[in-house]
């Protein structure tokens, strides 16, 4: 049988897409490490300049391994949609180009790389979509609810690489979660670029909580809800997370920004004092909901004065968890305003913010010291000599974790852990 790698790159929704060319794939394919490979497969993000360095540089380092096993090499995803002149001409060893939005194709073409050159065909190929081979540990798994975006902020490229906001048929999301489930999966973490703005291209209206409510049904033990633009966090939608068991009382809300003439500069709908007010709506509502949010510093134009708002409002609001950008030019309209906040001035604002949310969190982890938390264990840690987890609090790769010892643990099972220590960010404690 001839092999396959698949070199998956960017976000948890391009680790979607790559879950589901794996699915196609596998079984007309092997899967194997690329240097084992008649066939790799590097699935790109195109979002900002570092990624596509990144994504050069990788479908480069594949193109090298032609010279060994490799027979054929297929770029596919962000990259190769916005940029596929540039892919043919700059990496000629690139034997095929598939855009977002071709996916199911993947399959097809890549029997058809192989059908002439004396070898034996490709058979077995798989529907693309029927089926997902997990990247993820077993326990938790990313649910795609809508791909591509409609709200066009000046800075972002999704819509470009993307194209407009398409919600997935509730029925199908249903599907797909009731199998996720039976194959061990305990935690549903949802996903889109606009995640509050699920159903309305579909049903005419936002289908979030309904949505929501239908998963709860299944036999999932918890659901997480990332990228949830803060105009459109309702207050059903708070009453869900406080009140249902199933949802994980966490919620991410990219801000981006609290300054109202940034904001209208960046094309958000948000004005300062309204992202203010769902911050206080939410904690009001359930103090235990942990809030994620996403900030970015340079923005052209942005003043000392502006700044300082958003470090007072990380000061005041504490986000429990903050992903801090500086500003990037990209092709979008952003690069068109005047007044370029420097590269360094962007990297000392970036390290300002990180400053003011690691003594909110360290104050936060410290008045944890004696309580017992409950830990999802996911991994080994091997420096620390201890197990690795997660609370409720914490999503997988982005967030913080709880170190601790035991005597045994299984991976995805929640143990009881009294938390002894802080290490800035994370927790450390020992199971009970």
């Amino acid at each position: 049988m001839r092999t396959f790698a698949l070199i998956s790159l960017g976000c948890d929704k391009n680790r979607v897409d790559s879950e589901r060319i794996l699915g196609a794939l596998n079984g007309a394919f092997a899967v194997a490490e690329p240097e084992n490979a008649d066939l790799i497969i590097v699935n790109t993000c195109a979002f900002i300049e570092s990624a596509r360095e990144e994504a050069v540089d990788t479908i480069l380092a594949a193109a090298s391994l032609k010279q060994k096993k490799c027979k054929k090499l297929m770029v596919v995803g962000c990259l190769a949609g916005l940029y596929a002149e540039d892919i043919k001409k700059g990496i000629p060893e690139v034997d095929a180009i598939v855009p977002v939005g071709n996916y199911a194709s993947v399959g097809k073409i890549a029997a058809e790389l192989f059908s002439d050159d004396g070898g034996e065909s490709v058979t077995g190929l798989r529907p693309f979509g029927s089926n997902r081979l997990l990247t993820t540990p077993q326990h938790y798994a990313y649910l795609k609810v809508a791909d591509g975006c409609d709200n066009h902020c000046t800075y972002c490229m999704i819509p470009a690489l993307r194209g407009r906001y398409a919600s997935v048929p509730l029925e199908e999301l249903v599907f797909e979660a009731e199998g996720l489930v039976r194959d061990g999966v305990k935690e549903l973490i949802l996903v889109a670029q606009d995640l509050t703005r699920y159903g309305k291209d579909l049903y005419g209206e936002y289908r979030l909580t309904e949505l929501l409510k239908r998963l709860i049904e299944t036999d999932v033990q918890r659901i997480r809800l990332m990228y949830c633009y803060p105009e459109l966090v309702t207050d059903k939608l708070i009453e869900l997370i406080s009140k249902e068991k199933k949802i994980a009382r966490y919620i991410d809300i990219p801000v981006q920004h609290i300054s109202d003439r940034i904001l209208k500069l960046m094309n958000r709908k948000s004005s300062g004092q309204s992202v203010r007010a769902l911050f206080d709506k939410i904690r009001a509502a359930d103090s235990d909901i942990a809030i994620r949010t996403t900030l970015m510093v340079g923005f052209p134009g942005e003043t000392e004065a502006e700044f300082g708002e958003l470090c007072e409002f990380v000061e005041q609001y504490k986000p429990d968890h903050v992903g801090v950008f500086a500003y990037s030019d990209e092709e979008t309209p952003s690069s068109r305003l005047p007044g370029k906040v420097s590269r360094r001035t962007k990297l000392a604002r970036v390290d300002k913010i990180g400053e003011l949310h690691l003594k909110n969190t360290v104050e936060k982890n410290r008045a944890l010291i004696g309580t017992t938390q409950r830990v999802l264990y996911e991994d080994i840690d091997y420096e620390r000599n201890m197990f690795r987890g997660r609370t409720e609090k914490n999503a997988p790769d982005t967030d913080a974790a709880v170190f601790f010892t035991a005597p045994f643990a299984d991976v995805g099972n929640i143990y009881d852990v009294r938390i002894t220590d802080v290490d800035d960010y994370d927790l450390i404690g020992e199971a009970e």
